[in-house]
């Protein structure tokens, strides 16, 4: 079962996640074959995390520049040649605010595509787990500890298009035994992650000298966890889980509350380098979600300190300075 020589279809892979998880099995598996798809082309060491892995072999980590959208046949017949294997989709339109401009695309990409594809795959005895990485925005504005049974209530496009794919996976569970499993992650950081993010902008924003816009004033509670210990909980439940997973850390914070400790930790002070702007269309005031089915289940803890973590992210933007300055700061919708 723990054997490090499967066969891994991993399809958003030059995602933060997906790059991360891909080096976590480097690190964990290092046998295994390892098919990366996305539809970039393959990103700088600087964001694919796994290029500078030392198990990394192109030969057997092998990337495949492919849109789920567009491309799906030949991405169905990748995971046939490598059966068996383990199918792992990050793969998402996943800011929310733009979501409201064109949200067809966001259900293109996070609903009818995964159905077209999921429909090319349900006959096939070849899958040993489908992980797909789904998010707690399907939630909505919540109070309290949510669990997994909680209601979906989205408030946004992007949340309504993820759970409409969550729908639609359960059904192919249940008609077709499809071996689907999911994770909802609250936030994630870490190095590596994509620029316009909160903790990456707030760093760069600090060292150019500019200010960092608070929506609402950075009053929403959430919980930031290390992208490390989403790995860590993603590969427990594709090789251990039967169900839907919550990841989140032991605590909550606010937006506010992390642009501080990113502040405090380089120097700044917070009030000088911020600015007060009116809340995101849907924003969730607060959603803090309930993960002891994957702690008692699976054996699962958070171990990243949130400290610790942003004080790597500062270092990982002072160490790559030169080529994060020529890199975009916002986010480009790729349709």
């Amino acid at each position: 079962m723990y054997s490090d020589t499967h066969n891994y279809v991993v399809i958003g892979s030059n995602s933060f996640s997906g790059s991360d998880f891909i080096d976590y099995i480097l690190r964990t598996k290092p046998r295994s074959t390892i098919e990366c798809i996305s539809r970039s082309p393959l990103k700088s060491p600087v964001f694919i995390p796994y290029l500078m892995n030392q198990n990394y072999d192109p030969d057997r980590c092998r990337f495949h520049r492919l849109d789920l959208n567009y491309d799906t046949m030949d991405i169905a017949a990748i995971i046939t040649d490598a059966m068996p294997c383990y199918v792992i989709n990050f793969a998402s339109q996943s800011e929310v605010s733009p979501s409201w401009d064109t949200p067809g695309d966001w259900y293109q990409t996070n609903c009818v595509a995964i159905a077209d594809l999921i429909t090319m795959l349900r006959d096939e005895t070849g899958i040993i787990k489908y992980l797909h990485i789904s998010t707690p925005e399907v939630y909505g504005s919540c109070t309290g500890n949510v669990t997994e049974d909680y209601p979906h209530n989205p408030s946004t496009p992007y949340a309504a298009s993820r759970a409409a794919s969550e729908v639609f996976l359960n059904l192919m569970k249940r008609e077709y035994n499809f071996p689907v499993v999911m994770v909802r992650s609250t936030n994630v950081y870490g190095a590596h992650q994509q620029l316009w993010k909160i903790i990456p902008r707030t760093i760069i924003n600090l060292k150019l000298g500019k200010t960092i816009q608070l929506h609402g004033g950075g009053t929403q509670v959430r919980q930031f966890i290390h992208i490390r210990d989403v790995s860590r909980a993603e590969m427990l439940v594709l090789y251990g889980g039967s169900n839907v997973y919550n990841i989140s850390p032991s605590v909550s914070v606010t937006i506010a509350g992390i642009v501080n400790t990113v502040c405090t930790i380089m120097g700044y002070d917070m009030d000088r380098y911020t600015t007060i702007v009116p809340p995101r269309r849907g924003s969730d005031n607060t959603y803090t979600l309930d993960s002891s089915r994957l702690r008692n289940e699976l054996r699962w803890s958070d171990q990243v300190d949130i400290r610790y973590g942003i004080e790597e992210a500062i270092m990982w933007v002072e160490d790559n300075w030169d080529e994060i300055q020529q890199c975009d700061m916002e986010y480009i919708h790729l349709s």
